[in-house]
């Protein structure tokens, strides 16, 4: 299976000009990533794009991951002098940590400011990332109201919004943008394990059974414990265990690969095989 694809939306080209247009709008970026895969969602575009704008990484869906190694991220980002916080949008655990992380990196434009006499507690901040990491959500959070829709499904946001947060804080709501070229299958992989690329990108059951070979791998016993198998030689037969313990079974005992494709991918997503890290950093 080749995935070194090349591909560009019509909408993700003008989210990446829009981008470039509404920085001279804020002081500071929030950058998303997600924390099962921060390395394929932290999106080189983006880099390029800021320049020497200030930008908070949020470690979004930290929940969702392997503990241990989100200690490991964190530590590694710390190390590059990255301003990072670790945060579960859903819950809004994080959050206080991020507005404090806000104060910090915002102390010096305020300080300045003074010696001109501008007074202004008001803070402008873009929020940014690849499709699916929790942006909306985690707006929605911060605002204490559903002033965003939310989904499952990348390309939700489509327009640029701007939503108060308290007193102090406007925030700029953008669309999920990728880049124009996936460099490895595994980083095209990853994106499509936790849903930042449509399923209909890459083929579906083909991403479910690499899944199923990567878990193998990473957690084999979490894999086991959740669909109650012994995990096979090959991936595909390892997925085929699965379809019938859950029953994904067609006329003539055939294995119904839609089905358990379907399965496998939503387990994943919401974490009900475990907490999972498909990455490690680079140390």
């Amino acid at each position: 299976m080749n995935l070194n694809i090349n591909w560009y939306p019509g909408h993700m080209k003008k989210t990446s000009e829009s981008i470039k247009e509404n920085l001279k709008k804020v002081d500071l970026a929030f950058e998303l990533i997600d924390a099962r895969a921060p390395r394929a969602t932290e999106n080189p575009l983006l880099g390029q794009l800021l320049g020497d704008k200030k930008k908070i990484l949020i470690f979004n869906k930290a929940d969702l991951a392997d503990p241990e190694t989100n200690k490991k991220w964190l530590a590694y980002y710390k190390s590059k002098g990255l301003a990072v916080v670790e945060l579960n949008s859903n819950t809004g655990k994080g959050i206080p940590d991020l507005l404090k992380q806000v104060h910090i990196e915002m102390e010096d434009k305020r300080a300045k400011d003074r010696e001109k006499g501008i007074i202004s507690k008001q803070v402008r901040a873009m929020i940014i990332g690849v499709p699916n990491v929790g942006k909306s959500t985690l707006i929605n959070s911060l605002a204490k109201r559903k002033s965003t829709k939310t989904g499952n499904t990348p390309g939700v946001t489509r327009t640029n919004q701007w939503i108060k947060v308290g007193d102090d804080l406007l925030l700029l709501d953008t669309p999920g943008v990728l880049w124009p070229k996936f460099e490895t299958e595994e980083q095209a992989l990853h994106l499509a394990y936790i849903g930042s690329i449509k399923d209909e990108v890459l083929p579906r059951e083909d991403v479910a059974l690499k899944l199923v070979e990567r878990l193998s791998d990473l957690y084999p016993d979490l894999l086991e414990a959740r669909f109650k198998i012994q995990i096979q030689d090959r991936p595909l037969e390892t997925m085929e265990e699965i379809a019938r313990k859950r029953g994904a079974i067609m006329r003539g005992n055939e294995i119904d690969y839609t089905r358990v494709t379907d399965i496998i991918l939503d387990e994943f997503r919401k974490a009900n095989i475990g907490r999972i890290s498909l990455e490690q950093p680079n140390v």
